[in-house]
């Protein structure tokens, strides 16, 4: 840092805010830490009493705040992103697209253990729509090592931290379980459910088959969606412990492999999630027990982002739903801008 004289100082880089005060109309950092001077600043500063002002002294083995937010950014940055300018040694990125937020939150948690340096995100595995804000990448101070940059840099080894998965136009089909339902003895509430959940994704619904409580007339139709090219088939109803409840066993006897039935997640713990293999492709086959017909959000809703952009989930996945897997199901749903669901 470096005492010159106000008129010596366009181009110059400032080692502080400098605060103007007009009284009545403002008083507030007309310029900020690490504005470049130019030739129109010149006259202010001197109306503000600066003849002189603190400057940051060229080092080459230094990088200027925004020097080091665009090697941040450039490690944050990846496909459907947009990025702010840097403005303070700050970087922000948005979604340009419908999708699924991933994170390594490995590389994540190393460079925010770097001294001087930050990445604050959302929560890895969060729905986005275009526009969201994903992260916030800081240098703290006006400068920094470049050989710390280096080696944040060698660290991610050309990995992105970020990545968004867009969904897919998945097509879809819902098997219906219950005699109840199967003999008209009661109409079925579950399909327009998720029908409408499915659509809200970009899903097309191929169609829905009620069954009896016979799990070979399940096995057969869910067999049956998939012959005809379904991406998914969701299968409400007989997910429960009971005797009677037969749909655990419907999805065992089509072959698929079972990742997981329950998960700690209330409303939801009774879920079944499982992947059929047909020429090289896994099929999400999931049992949605009946809490997803009338709850507002239940582990369903935390699912459906990553099978709908071909993220796979596995049992580890979804041991970690624990922490955070309690809705406290408020008057007011706020989701996906809540604790619900945030565990992994």
């Amino acid at each position: 840092m470096k005492k010159i004289k106000t008129v010596d100082a366009v181009g110059q880089v400032l080692c502080h805010d400098m605060t103007q005060i007009i009284p009545g109309v403002t008083k507030d950092a007309r310029f900020r830490k690490g504005h470049v001077v130019t030739e129109e600043d010149v006259p202010v500063l001197l109306s503000m009493g600066k003849e002189h002002i603190f400057v940051w002294e060229k080092d080459e083995s230094l990088y200027h705040e925004d020097e080091a937010a665009e090697i941040l950014c450039s490690l944050c940055i990846n496909d459907h992103m947009e990025r702010s300018e840097a403005k303070e040694g700050k970087i922000e990125l948005k979604s340009t697209v419908r999708g699924l937020l991933k994170i390594d939150t490995g590389l994540l948690e190393k460079i925010n253990s770097t001294e001087n340096m930050m990445i604050a995100s959302r929560h890895p595995n969060t729905p986005v729509e275009p526009g969201d804000k994903l992260c916030g990448t800081r240098i703290i101070p006006l400068v920094i090592e470049k050989e710390k940059m280096e080696e944040v840099v060698e660290v991610c080894g050309g990995k992105k931290i970020f990545t968004i998965m867009p969904y897919k136009e998945k097509k879809i089909g819902i098997v219906t379980t219950g005699s109840e339902v199967f003999h008209g003895r009661i109409k079925d509430a579950f399909g327009p459910v998720l029908v409408k959940k499915v659509k809200e994704y970009g899903g097309e619904v191929m169609g829905q088959t009620i069954t009896d409580d016979k799990p070979e007339d399940t096995t057969k139709a869910i067999l049956d969606f998939i012959e005809q090219g379904a991406d998914m088939v969701l299968v409400s109803g007989g997910m429960s412990v009971d005797p009677d409840d037969k749909t655990p066993l419907a999805i065992r006897n089509t072959g698929a492999e079972i990742i997981s039935y329950g998960a700690p997640v209330l409303p939801g713990a009774m879920f079944l999630l499982s992947y059929y293999e047909k020429d090289g492709k896994r099929i999400p086959v999931a049992g949605l027990p009946g809490c997803v017909m009338y709850s507002k959000k239940t582990i369903f809703d935390l699912l459906l982002p990553r099978l709908m952009s071909d993220d796979p989930v596995t049992k580890e996945d979804l041991v970690k739903l624990g922490k955070g897997g309690l809705c406290l199901s408020c008057d007011i749903c706020t989701y996906p801008n809540c604790g619900f669901g945030k565990g992994w």
